[in-house]
């Protein structure tokens, strides 16, 4: 029951609530980036991803 006393912890102090907010608020970013990633299509994200990767020097 690790985690759920973690929980408990982070619930019932200040600070804990300032990170379960990050924590949720990162979550909201990764799924919203993760829908605007992939209603790009196949064609645009592979564009992407080779521009990213020949900007970063691997191609």
């Amino acid at each position: 029951m690790f985690g759920l006393n973690l929980l408990r912890d982070l619930w019932s102090d200040e600070a804990g609530m300032t990170t379960v907010e990050y924590a949720l608020l990162l979550a909201l970013i990764t799924i919203a980036s993760v829908g605007a990633w992939s209603s790009l299509g196949g064609t645009k994200m592979r564009m992407t991803a080779n521009a990213v990767t020949k900007y970063i020097g691997g191609g």
